[in-house]
């Protein structure tokens, strides 16, 4: 992987800001460096196509990388005490823009959008969905298909719960279930497939996103304070090394 002088120096600001960090109430080193990837992938993430080829700029492969070296690497923790609440209701209006999240993240995602009547054009009716985790147009309908397009979490809530989110606050656990992040609209069957899993036990079949995804989920860690198993770990620095 070719990366620039430029590169390795704003990697290296990264990895210096991130040590400075200390606990999760005072981590805006470690919150600015979420903040660089997720600006990285925010274009691609509003992209109405999925891209044509597995290519990744060099500098934002080599910032994510210095990224995953900062984040713990420890086991997966008792999933003991998990269920969806302890990250709040589903699909609060934490952005208190009137809209739930769910229909946020469709309004994101999807193009060619219709609004259901009567509700303040926050209902997405209809829409296409040019889906990242495989490749393929999905047509959404909400009714009896909605589940054709599902609003998937990035970095699990399980595999959060496993990894750190124990261990910060009811609403931090809030905010990264409903990150815009951490979300994204994708194709039922696939979300199903994928699960709880980490990024060693399932990745995207459309291999042109996942270099992507893997930073995504890497940006998502660092920005909560989450560790990585050693397995996930040595998953997402495999996939950001091929990403040229």
């Amino acid at each position: 992987m070719n990366i620039t002088r430029s590169a390795v120096t704003k990697s290296l600001t990264i990895i210096a800001s991130l040590f400075l960090a200390g606990s999760l109430a005072s981590c805006d080193a470690a919150a600015q460096a979420g903040t660089n990837v997720a600006e990285s992938v925010k274009s691609a993430t509003s992209s109405t196509e999925a891209p044509a080829t597995g290519s990744s700029n060099p500098a934002e492969a080599a910032t994510a990388l210095a990224q995953l070296e900062t984040i713990p690497v420890k086991g997966k923790a008792p999933k003991t005490g998990y269920s969806r609440d302890q990250f709040g209701a589903a699909w609060s209006d934490v952005d208190h823009n009137g809209c739930d999240t769910r229909n946020d993240i469709l309004r994101r995602d999807l193009t060619d959008l219709t609004v259901k009547p009567g509700t303040k054009n926050c209902v997405i009716a209809s829409g296409k969905l040019a889906d990242k985790y495989t490749g393929k147009t999905i047509n959404f309908t909400r009714g009896e298909n909605s589940s054709d397009v599902q609003i998937d979490h990035v970095i699990p809530l399980s595999l959060a719960w496993q990894t750190g989110a124990q261990q910060i606050s009811a609403d931090q656990r809030l905010q990264l279930a409903n990150d815009p992040l951490n979300l994204m609209a994708a194709d039922g069957p696939a979300n199903q497939q994928k699960s709880d899993s980490s990024a060693d036990a399932w990745l995207p079949s459309n291999k042109a996103f996942r270099c992507e995804y893997v930073a995504r989920q890497t940006a998502v860690k660092a920005k909560y304070r989450l560790w990585v198993t050693q397995a996930e770990h040595d998953a997402i620095a495999g996939i950001l090394a091929t990403c040229k």
